[in-house]
């Protein structure tokens, strides 16, 4: 996996697998977002609502998570073998933002 640097920002090439089945991951969950928009349209029951707002909240730990192993097991490997130590700063810093 390459990482290129953009002036301002790192970028990160995917494979097409992997671009695509995170984008599936994050079409299903705005159709989850989608339904919970309907349910509060359609006047559920705050519990009923409240229980998809958790699997919602579950699928984006999910996608989280699948993201993350991706880059320890690129972007920060790769950086560690070519002696960019800083990057355990950077993941250690990025952890600290996701895990709040």
């Amino acid at each position: 996996m390459e990482e290129l640097e953009t002036g301002c920002c790192r970028t990160k090439h995917r494979s097409e697998k992997e671009t695509k089945d995170l984008m599936n991951r994050l079409k299903r969950i705005e159709g989850q977002v989608r339904g919970l928009q309907k349910m509060l349209e359609n006047e559920a029951y705050c519990p009923d609502i409240l229980v998809q707002v958790s699997a919602v909240n579950s699928a984006l730990n999910s996608f989280s998570k699948t993201l993350l192993a991706s880059h320890m097991k690129s972007c920060v490997i790769e950086d560690i073998r070519s002696g960019k130590d800083e990057t355990i700063d950077e993941l250690v810093e990025t952890l600290k933002k996701v895990m709040r």
